[in-house]
């Protein structure tokens, strides 16, 4: 073996070992991790090529491959190659490494009197015209002394010039050093994607599991997230007007994305009737049967007594007259007109009238016989009472509460530093911009830009919803979007925001995203 050329001072290179360890410690991508390390051991041994590679079950694949001779690098996401893989045996190069934990040093391939003879490389040089000569096999150990790969390194030079010659025995232990410190690194890149990739699924479960405690509500949070990117990404690629300037970077779009995410989680908490609250009088069943049968009581208690006055008339002597019968109608009459009044009264719709409302109280104080009770208790004219939609004060008070929920069940995940904002964000969904939102009355500049992106699609969304339990019909794009316009000009949206997601169509986008997810696909994000 050559020794060291001079210049090669020892102490140097393990300086330089130690700082290539610092630095791909900080690396997160694997990929980008994958590529640094086999370009660090090139430089570091002042290799030509190199592959690398990484254990899979029984078999080693193919990450990396780099050639200064070739021009020749590939691998990585950006530059797929379709590589076989390395079976875990002796008859490979990488392979021997692998099964062994030997390093292999070998000073030419194609040397006769080698003691092992590879043909990987023969075939490598086949395929691309490339002459591989010395090689430099190390097995990657992990800090359990797992190996976990192989790095190979081929083609050793003289530094300035391009005569190879065979890897010093002393690159061997140093170059085993990096080969360690980059697997305990990747270990750590694969254990980060692995508990984010767990986190993500988590986060979409729970998100899943909330939706679909509604009929009305599935799929919500999906598109509420997709819509929201949708509209991160267009705040980006502004290039003119108020929101030019603005650009969110990588971390606070993935900051955005979970929010959206978890933005409902607190709905968990919310009783499940009265988020799908579909009449007035529901609550675990629609109490408006319990109208319908204390009216039928009623009624027969009003024939019962005509039939019994009738009876003690008869028994006296003495017929009733013809008009108290007409009397006993007319009562049944107006009980069945009642009821149905109460029945309607009971639909959830957009406004009741003022004398709707007097009308309900009236019959709330009616006695059709001294002996029967009110029509309706005091408890049910409440809810009769409703102007708007199904809920009463209370319960829209329930409803109100999953936001501040939200914040509280999200501050007790202790998320990275680049995620801290997540509570915020998904807890100020419901906050409007004059400090009339909830839950905690925020205003102006207090209302984050995601909070605001993410406010102005959930209020979007549900108004788009092709079924509510409190809505008849659907509303109409043009509704939808006029309530919308209405809303920025109560101070609740960011105008800047509404008039890009106008101004763009941005709104068109929920219809393929609906596509996209009643198909199982993909929505097209272009």
């Amino acid at each position: 073996m050559q020794e060291p050329p001079l210049g090669r001072d020892l102490e140097d290179r393990l300086r330089r070992l130690n700082e290539i360890g610092a630095a791909l410690s900080l690396e997160r991508d694997l990929d980008t991790l994958l590529d640094r390390i086999l370009l660090e051991a090139r430089r570091f041994t002042n290799a030509d090529a190199g592959t690398l590679y990484l254990l899979q079950g029984q078999e080693l694949t193919f990450k990396i491959a780099q050639n200064d001779t070739l021009q020749l690098f590939s691998g990585g996401p950006h530059r797929p190659v379709d590589v076989p893989p390395v079976p875990l045996n002796e008859e490979s190069a990488s392979g021997y490494a692998a099964v062994t934990g030997e390093t292999l040093n070998i000073v030419d391939v194609y040397a006769e009197e080698a003691p092992q003879r590879f043909e990987g490389p023969r075939y490598y040089d086949s395929m691309t015209g490339y002459h591989s000569q010395s090689m430099l096999v190390v097995p990657m150990r992990d800090h359990e002394e797992q190996i976990i790969g192989v790095l190979q390194l081929i083609n050793a030079k003289i530094s300035g010039s391009d005569e190879i010659v065979a890897f010093p025995t002393t690159d061997e232990s140093l170059v085993q050093s990096l080969a360690s410190q980059a697997a305990v690194s990747i270990n750590n890149v694969r254990l980060i994607e692995d508990t984010q990739r767990l986190f993500e699924s988590f986060v979409h479960v729970m998100a899943t599991a909330i939706d679909e405690r509604s009929p009305y509500t599935g799929g919500h949070i999906r598109r509420v997230t997709e819509m929201t990117m949708l509209v991160a990404r267009a705040v980006n690629d502004c290039k003119e007007g108020p929101l030019q300037d603005i650009e969110l970077d990588i971390d606070e779009l993935e900051e955005l994305e979970l929010a959206a995410w978890m933005h409902d989680i607190g709905k968990i908490t919310t009783p499940e009737w009265v988020v799908d609250k579909p009449t007035k009088l529901t609550t675990i069943y629609d109490r408006v049967d319990l109208l319908r049968t204390r009216y039928a009581w009623f009624a027969a208690t009003v024939e019962a007594d005509w039939e019994r006055r009738r009876a003690d008339a008869a028994v006296a002597g003495k017929p009733l007259e013809p008009q108290q019968r007409e009397a006993v109608d007319t009562l049944l009459s107006q009980m069945a007109e009642d009821l149905a009044f109460l029945e309607r009264a009971n639909e959830p719709g957009e406004f009741m009238a003022d004398e709707d409302l007097a009308h309900l109280k009236q019959i709330r104080d009616k006695r059709y016989l001294d002996t029967l009770p009110a029509p309706v208790t005091d408890e049910e004219l409440v809810n009769l009472l409703i102007r708007k939609g199904s809920l009463t004060d209370d319960e829209r008070k329930k409803i109100n509460d999953h936001a501040a929920m939200s914040i509280r069940m999200l501050e007790q995940i202790p998320f990275t530093r680049k995620l801290a904002r997540v509570p915020d964000i998904a807890g100020a969904h419901h906050e409007k911009l004059n400090g009339s939102g909830y839950p905690q009355g925020l205003e102006g500049d207090q209302i984050s830009l995601q909070a605001r992106i993410l406010a102005l699609v959930d209020i979007f969304e549900s108004l788009s919803a092709d079924d509510r339990p409190y809505r008849a019909r659907p509303m109409s794009r043009e509704l939808v979007l006029k309530i919308l316009a209405e809303e920025v000009e109560r101070g609740h949206l960011d105008r800047d925001l509404h008039d890009l997601f106008i101004s763009q169509e941005l709104f068109l986008k929920l219809d393929e995203i609906k596509r996209s997810m009643a198909t199982g696909g993909p929505a097209d994000e272009s």
